[in-house]
């Protein structure tokens, strides 16, 4: 079985379980089958330690970009963002997005922000990663005016309903699942598993954060990825095997460059 973490924080991991070595991290995660990760960016002062893992391993892939949360720092333009993503072990532009739950006041400046990760991706022919928190409605907008269904991409750790799914389709964008989609109060997105078309479905862990039941409250890591597939797989009444196999296959057919 080979299963793939397509969003996790490798650099931000608690290495703590593993004497503070990612190799054991990495190591863990083979061991639950799974074979790729893509390390995902949040702010470009860290950018090379989201980079340093997959220049070292085969198995993991890269993205850039800077979180809708993240107001500190550099706030790249387009042409900065096409310049980094020219790095070959950059897979994907983001995470990138619309983030209204922690912010107050004038959010303009995340929705320039967002305008310019399109851009980029549009320019590199690389897919997108979203976040979107407390602001559908201007995500699924920005999204059509800046033609980001030209590219593609994925709506990371979804936790909205089944017809805001749909319009992400529309828009030609893969659906991921995180450890969320395991808790007993998501109803909603539970049910959003079980209509998904399986050929736009990706599993992720968001790696620190949000750890799958049986986990829930500790420290996620990219093992964990496997727990979610299960659930996915318990939800759809199909075998854990077929899961993985068609969220791997979809992985390495959205992101086109990522090593096999």
């Amino acid at each position: 079985m080979f299963l793939v973490d397509s969003h996790c924080h490798l650099d931000r991991l608690d290495l703590t379980p593993y004497e503070g070595k990612l190799d054991g991290t990495l190591d863990a995660a083979k061991q639950q089958g799974v074979g790729h990760m893509l390390c995902v960016c949040i702010d470009l002062e860290h950018l090379d330690d989201v980079l340093e893992p997959a220049r070292q391993h085969d198995f993991i892939s890269a993205s850039v970009g800077v979180h809708p949360n993240e107001q500190e720092g550099e706030d790249p333009d387009c042409e900065r963002l096409v310049e980094l993503a020219h790095d070959e072990n950059i897979v994907a532009i983001g995470e990138t997005g619309l983030d209204y739950f922690r912010t107050e006041g004038d959010v303009e400046w995340q929705r320039l922000r967002f305008r310019q990760h399109i851009a980029a991706a549009r320019q590199t022919h690389k897919p997108l990663i979203i976040h979107m928190r407390d602001a559908t409605e201007d995500t699924l907008q920005i999204m059509k005016e800046e033609k980001a269904d030209e590219v593609g991409g994925v709506m990371h750790c979804f936790v909205e309903d089944w017809e805001v799914a749909k319009k992400a389709l529309d828009l030609n964008f893969h659906i991921s699942f995180s450890g969320i989609v395991t808790f007993n109060s998501a109803r909603a997105l539970k049910e959003v598993a079980r209509n998904m078309p399986l050929d736009r479905m990706l599993v992720e862990t968001d790696s620190p954060y949000l750890a799958p039941v049986p986990y829930r409250g500790k420290s996620n890591q990219p093992a964990w990825v496997r727990n979610v597939a299960e659930c996915i797989a318990e939800l759809r009444n199909e075998s854990l095997e077929n899961i993985a196999e068609q969220t791997t296959e979809n992985f390495f057919s959205l992101f086109r460059n990522a090593r096999r």
